[in-house]
């Protein structure tokens, strides 16, 4: 009688299977390699992958060839690619997210309120407000079911830079360009306290602890182009640099100076940013009658998106480049990205932390693998300076369009028109529903599928 094996092998010699190795997005084998028949195709492959991870719950999948997404059949893709039949294919498992992210494709709201441009929107994390920060020194509170203003928030005596909600969503934290922060009630609108000074000049980045670690939200960081970064604790009151320092947050200890760019670091993102930022809150729309439930749900999420790898650390700077770190293993940077002709303004890695986008003055997108940091395509269609890129690789320009790219196809999925002059900020809501943008034009616009 003959064994699996031997009618595998006799299987792999006819040229009716491939012999294929399943790796983890981290690198690590799924069980032995295996001879898998030419018509195994994404559907069949998730459900070998569920069964090996022994999944009770069906999860869904996405198959990756290199840095190109298996959409067909094994034999279909080996006869497009020519491929050698001897050599075992690599096929990395990605889960996907339960929910689907809807592709906007109309403006289903243009609000205006502010008097100068928009150069901060941001939603909630649970998704279901709006807030903009604009040149006119308001922080604005919005509606979102009547599309009109809940509150008006004067303090600030210059623009409005950024503003940034606490993963808890009980708080908005707002920095200006005279460097003073001011934290504010989403549900009242009013300032609570007198504003944060200390910085120098203006503010350029705010984010706050994770609710994972601290429940109610109390500290938030925030850096100034005067150099230094400065933790608040709201309770108490209490770098034109090319170096990216990486801080003990508890006592304030500086751990690691990290080197690399010959300029200024313009943007950073952390591979685990948008769990952050949403902490307990998901597609489900769940809420928390306490703290310690809603810190346990955020630590619950974190783990979940974190797995075993470490966090990973992107940064962009006016030289040119990015860097790819991972802070906690090495001072050394794991990649150094370039291709971009101009300076690199925003980096963002995608919700799961396997891509990672960059906009960039010479008005294009780029796309690179969100582990290894290698170059997977360039997106160009904007003609003029590319300022924000979003989720599902949304990006805003200087040409007064959003422009929402397909990462399967790398192509222009949607050209999004309707500003009436350059688009400043976009922002994609969680719940993966809607789309805010704002600019010189002074609107906020709202768009949906």
């Amino acid at each position: 009688m003959e064994s699996p094996n031997q009618n595998q092998q006799q299987e792999s010699s006819s040229g009716s299977s491939v012999m294929c190795q399943l790796v983890s997005p981290e690198g690590d084998h799924l069980g032995a390699a295996l001879y898998l028949p030419h018509n195994v195709g994404p559907p069949q492959l998730q459900e070998i992958v569920n069964h090996l991870l022994h999944n009770e719950d069906k999860l869904p999948y996405a198959f990756y060839i290199g840095d190109e997404e298996l959409s067909v059949q094994l034999g279909a893709y080996m006869q497009q690619k020519n491929a050698n039949v001897e050599v075992t294919l690599r096929i990395v498992y990605q889960p996907q997210a339960i929910f689907r992210i809807r592709p906007v494709n109309r403006c289903s709201a243009t609000i205006a309120g502010h008097t100068e441009a928009v150069l901060a929107v941001s939603f909630s994390p649970d998704g279901r407000c709006l807030a903009s920060g604009s040149g006119d020194t308001t922080v604005r509170f919005w509606d979102l079911s009547t599309q009109t203003p809940l509150f008006t928030c004067k303090g600030h005596k210059n623009w409005v830079l950024c503003i940034a909600w606490s993963p808890d969503g009980n708080h908005l934290v707002s920095g200006s360009k005279s460097g003073e922060l001011i934290l504010w009630d989403p549900k009242t609108g009013k300032q609570l306290g007198t504003p944060l000074m200390g910085h120098r000049k203006w503010i350029t980045a705010v984010s706050w602890e994770p609710v994972h670690l601290q429940s109610p939200c109390r500290r938030f960081v925030s850096t100034s182009k005067d150099g230094d970064a400065r933790i608040w604790d709201m309770t108490t009151r209490n770098s034109e640099d090319c170096s990216i320092k990486v801080w003990e947050t508890s006592q304030g200890k500086l751990v690691k100076t990290l080197q690399g760019h010959g300029h200024w670091v313009n943007s950073l993102a952390l591979s685990t940013e948008y769990v952050l930022r949403t902490g307990a809150y998901d597609h489900t729309g769940k809420t928390y009658s306490t703290a310690e439930e809603m810190k346990e749900a955020a630590l619950a999420r974190y783990k979940k998106m974190r797995g075993n790898a470490p966090e990973r650390l992107v940064s962009g700077s006016d030289d040119f480049t990015m860097f790819l770190w991972e802070p906690t293993i090495s001072k050394q940077p794991k990649a150094r990205m370039t291709g971009h002709q101009k300076l690199v303004n925003h980096v963002y890695f995608s919700p799961d932390g396997q891509w990672l986008a960059s906009a960039s003055f010479d008005k294009s997108v780029k796309l690179w693998n969100g582990i290894t940091g290698k170059f997977v395509a360039a997106f160009r269609g904007h003609v003029a300076d590319v300022y924000q890129i979003s989720r599902l690789l949304l990006s805003g320009s200087k040409d007064s369009t959003l422009k929402v790219w397909d990462i399967r196809t790398r192509k222009l999925k949607q050209d999004l028109p309707g500003h009436a002059d350059e688009v400043y900020a976009v922002d994609w809501s969680p719940d993966g529903e809607k789309v805010a943008s704002g600019g010189k034009d002074r609107v906020l616009k709202l768009w949906m599928n």
